[in-house]
């Protein structure tokens, strides 16, 4: 939990306070547990939403140096994956996944998720987790962040292709892909 916070609010202090918060949170509204859920997943549930009102609260601040480094590290790696027509390269193509409803029930699977997200530049894993995680419209990551529509996007895409590829790898395994 701590760590989650820290990336999103690239504030240690600041990630353990909304941490403590939502613990403290969880403990004072414990008689609203119903149990429909894992106690963890009530919890992180709570620690969502003091994220996000961690986020409204800062407004527009954010350090630009720390947005101008991930972009050229992904260009690279990216770039390598398609041809000059922007096609899959044959060797780079996805591999079929199997069935995903019965991976994503594993533990497993979400301890090699976990591991694919760290190794995403900060910010790409940052965009990433405030869109799919924590549920925010991308008119808000951009407020947040000072991202354009389409820059965010971008991050968005390369996100997600770094996460497919490192799944694949570390997860899905390395069979050919279908043609």
């Amino acid at each position: 939990m701590v760590k989650f916070a820290r990336l999103q609010l690239q504030d240690d202090a600041a990630g353990e306070d909304v941490v403590q918060e939502a613990i403290e949170a969880a403990l004072a509204g414990i008689d609203r547990f119903a149990g429909r859920a894992a106690l963890k997943t009530w919890v992180f549930t709570i620690l969502r939403h003091k994220i996000v009102d961690a986020l409204r609260e800062r407004g527009r601040t954010v350090q630009v140096s720390s947005l101008e480094r991930d972009d050229e590290s992904m260009d690279d790696t990216f770039d390598a994956l398609f041809t000059a027509s922007e096609h899959w390269r044959p060797d780079s193509r996805p591999r079929p996944w199997g069935d995903p409803h019965a991976a994503l029930e594993q533990r497993q699977f979400w301890e090699v998720f976990e591991a694919c997200l760290e190794v995403l530049p900060a910010r790409t894993g940052r965009v990433f987790m405030m869109r799919e995680f924590l549920g925010l419209e991308t008119d808000e990551i951009c407020n947040t962040l000072s991202l354009t529509t389409s820059h965010c996007h971008v991050i968005l895409h390369r996100a997600r292709a770094g996460l497919r590829q490192c799944l694949t790898q570390g997860w899905f395994g390395t069979e050919p892909a279908a043609c």
